[in-house]
């Protein structure tokens, strides 16, 4: 299996450009993480609302869910630490967002997708300084190609 995979759920396939899966794998090794196995899946707000609400007990919309799939028994066998998780990203709320921030659609999903990475790795966005710390990361990893 691939380290970094791509799904859609309930969407069809996205007609509008995802961003490279090595550009992940970038991002996390400038952060010091190596990819375990990185799993986005691409739905409506409706799937990511009944995720939300099932996993989550939470009934809002959101744009991206971030769960840690590391293997229970998973031993380390490298320096650096290996990140597995599932992420859901929620198209329609990417497209809000875009119009929302006056931003590209390509900025914005890369935005999403690093923010749930980030998650996966230890970061929160529950304080204000902790949104902030996150806000700057993204910007950062939004520039590298």
């Amino acid at each position: 299996m691939n380290r970094v995979n791509y799904f859609f759920e309930g969407i069809g396939k996205f007609k509008y450009g995802l961003p490279p899966k090595r550009w992940v794998e970038f991002c996390l090794s400038k952060e010091g993480w190596s990819v375990g196995t990185l799993n986005f899946i691409f739905c409506s707000d409706k799937y990511l609302q009944k995720i939300n609400k099932k996993y989550l007990g939470k009934s809002y919309l959101t744009d991206v869910i971030s769960f840690n799939s590391t293997p229970p028994n998973f031993i380390k066998t490298s320096n650096q630490p290996l990140v597995f998780g599932d992420i859901f990203i929620s198209i329609d709320r990417v497209k809000e967002n875009k119009k929302l921030y006056k931003t590209i659609l390509a900025k914005e999903l890369k935005r999403v997708m690093i923010h749930g990475a980030l998650h996966l790795i230890g970061f929160n966005d529950k304080t204000q300084k902790e949104r902030g710390v996150m806000a700057e990361k993204e910007n950062m990893h939004i520039e590298d190609d």
